[in-house]
């Protein structure tokens, strides 16, 4: 443990990238996911099967072949997928192509675990009210964003919160691709200070706990004042 108190910078700084990631993914797979739902439910055919192909392909796809195909294998089909453009630096943090490049894959990745959520949040919202909303002339997109999709997140806070649980430790595979979050540093602090692994791995894995716990704790807290306004 002393390793890590020693450098309790780097060790905060690394759940600082860890906790970036988790935002900024998040932000983005619930605007994909929700746009992807609403793709799923939607009376055109065409929109319809390509969500539906979408969300089946990237569910079905391990994380760490996603991480891979815009690392490697995306640029090369366009150059400007490299990220390398990217070069924003904010106090200690720096915000680079490995970054971007791990941003986007945790947010296509998780857009197709939100879009399910949705989903089922839609199927929940009575039918009659979205035919009373055709009735007095509302269009697709107008039904959708004013009286389904608002009733439909409450719907689905709980999967919802899942979902983006699971992409807090799904964070952790951006150590692969050269992101220096949380489980990047562990694995320093573990090959500089062998002795230690035991600590090491406990102080991380408190990190973790702590990020997760804040988060559940805001999303029941959400859950319970939603569930009473219905």
């Amino acid at each position: 443990m002393e390793a890590v108190l020693d450098d309790f910078d780097t060790y905060l700084k690394a759940f600082g990238y860890t906790l970036l990631l988790f935002l900024v993914a998040g932000v983005a797979s619930m605007i994909i996911g929700t746009f992807l739902a609403a793709c799923r439910v939607s009376p055109v055919p065409v929109l319809r099967g390509a969500a539906a192909t979408w969300v089946t392909l990237v569910r079905n796809t391990p994380l760490v072949i996603v991480f891979g195909t815009l690392s490697f294998m995306a640029p090369m089909l366009w150059t400007r997928l490299n990220f390398r453009w990217v070069d924003v630096h904010i106090g200690p943090f720096d915000f680079t192509a490995f970054f971007s490049a791990a941003v986007l894959a945790l947010s296509l990745y998780t857009s197709a675990f939100v879009c399910e959520a949705m989903r089922s949040g839609i199927n929940a919202v009575p039918l009659g009210q979205a035919e009373a909303a055709r009735a007095i002339g509302l269009p697709f997109s107008g039904v959708m964003t004013q009286v389904v999709l608002p009733q439909a997140l409450r719907a689905s806070v709980p999967p919802l919160a899942s979902v983006q649980i699971a992409l807090i430790k799904n964070t952790s595979v951006a150590a692969v691709f050269g992101v220096a979050e949380a489980t990047s540093r562990m694995t320093s602090f573990n090959n500089d200070f062998a002795s230690q692994r035991t600590s090491i791995f406990l102080c991380f894995a408190v990190g973790y706990i702590v990020l997760v716990e804040i988060f559940s704790f805001f999303s029941s807290r959400l859950e319970r004042r939603w569930r009473v306004a219905r």
